[in-house]
């Protein structure tokens, strides 16, 4: 069958076949030997940039003492100058892939990847994906994720959503009259597995679930599900099971390193190790050992273009206890380093705790939709959710009482009941934001 998929990468420049053959071989080091290859590779990178990156050079400056665990941790305050004033020698705008973060972290930034380091995301995506029977050149997705607005970019993605064999629906609006239209789609076209958004798919399921309809009886081309970008909850893989029919597979990456975790056969996290480095590191940047709590800090082994040495991408996260250097599995995400709520008595609390507790309460009768926590003052948080009927005050005096059981007394709480939930540009839901 013609591969139109990787045409469009190699006509891109990237080169996709000498990646897929270099991924097979690091995919073939014996389990003995991967401690080794990790720590080749890891000197190769730094030596890289110190020589050919001007801007890791500066920020090295004790060069005689290059042990991994002195070398400083990357943030993205440290790309804040001109994507050409940070590319290594020989490498220009015109001769890498270019690309921007989401922003979802409220810090976006334009990075660079050089193509031979783009190609092997991509044998790596090739790889995670084709181990649930899913081809790129051949498999059709339906895809929710957004999408721009302006003519220009708009294009661009419905061009690449062609050479990509996918289908995009919109996700900006997901009322039960666009719903309907999805459900549509998935009866006439034979999708094999569906990617996008957690949230979008979701909200997808309960309108699936209220119409009593089991996509995969409607759509019996589907494989799986792929969620991505938004933290995805025991319930609501449960509920996504039940009403897609279809396995649900956990997707976690970062657009400026690569594919950093997907569940595989076993159900596991496994982390990427075959092109990335990730460490667990303490708030002193100590490295912290499998099984405990801290940030999550990766190191790009294959990026010539541009330096992730230990970058700490801002989010928290525990690597289990049975990981291996070949097979490091991630037991935890909790969430981003900056969706942590400061308490008015000095405790500190990941956002995500609010959410667990309201959720458990609010969507047992299926009636909420959607619900994000904001926190506007060190006492006073704003829950803004859409429903079919608004929250009844028994409903909320619930919500108050177990927020106080599982954090502290004297919080005050403000319901505001919502027509659709405010989105980021590229279509994520921030299901916690702290104003404070």
């Amino acid at each position: 069958m013609f591969r139109l998929f990787d045409l469009s990468l190699r006509i891109n420049g990237f080169p996709i076949v000498n990646a897929i053959r270099e991924f097979s071989k690091i995919k073939a080091i014996l389990p003995e030997n991967y401690s080794d290859y990790l720590s080749e590779k890891k000197k190769a990178i730094v030596a890289y940039h110190l020589q050919h990156n001007p801007l890791y050079r500066d920020l090295i400056q004790d060069k005689t003492n290059l042990n991994w665990e002195t070398l400083p941790v990357m943030t993205k305050k440290h790309f804040q100058k001109p994507l050409a004033e940070r590319l290594s020698d020989g490498y220009v705008v015109k001769n890498v892939y270019v690309n921007k973060t989401s922003g979802s972290s409220g810090d976006p930034f334009v990075f660079a990847k050089d193509p031979f380091a783009h190609a092997l995301t991509w044998a790596n995506i090739f790889d995670k994906f084709g181990s649930y029977g899913i081809d790129f050149n051949r498999s059709y997705q339906a895809r929710f994720y957004g999408i721009p607005l302006d003519p220009l970019g708009y294009a661009k993605e419905r061009i690449k959503d062609f050479l990509s064999h996918r289908y995009r629906f919109p996700i900006f609006d997901l009322s039960d009259k666009v719903l309907d239209r999805v459900l549509t789609a998935f009866c006439h076209k034979k999708f094999d597995y569906i990617n996008g958004y957690t949230s979008s798919i979701v909200l997808f399921a309960k309108f699936l679930q209220h119409k009593n309809i089991v996509l995969k009886t409607v759509c019996p081309t589907l494989k799986c599900c792929v969620v991505t970008s938004e933290m995805l909850f025991p319930e609501d893989k449960v509920l996504l099971e039940k009403q897609l029919g279809i396995p649900i597979i956990n997707e976690y990456g970062a657009s400026e390193l690569d594919l950093i975790a997907f569940q595989n056969l076993e159900g596991e996290w496994q982390v990427n190790s075959e092109t990335l480095f990730v460490e667990i590191l303490d708030e002193n940047n100590n490295v912290l050992p499998y099984g405990q709590e801290g940030r999550v800090v990766i190191t790009s082994l294959y990026n010539k273009a541009h330096p992730f040495i230990r970058y700490d991408i801002g989010d928290i996260g525990v690597l289990d206890e049975k990981s291996t250097p070949q097979k490091p599995i991630l037991k935890t995400l909790i969430g981003r380093t900056n969706d942590i709520a400061v308490l008015p008595s000095g405790k500190k609390a990941p956002g995500l705790t609010f959410y667990y507790v309201t959720k458990s309460i609010i969507e047992d009768d299926g009636n909420v939709q959607e619900f994000v926590i904001k926190q506007t003052k060190i006492d006073t948080f704003e829950i803004e959710y859409v429903s079919k009927i608004a929250l009844s005050e028994l409903q909320i005096k619930g919500i108050e009482k177990a927020i106080e059981t599982y954090l502290e007394p004297g919080l005050t709480f403000h319901f505001s009941r919502k027509e659709k939930l405010e989105r980021s540009k590229s279509g994520k839901l921030k299901q916690f934001i702290s104003f404070i």
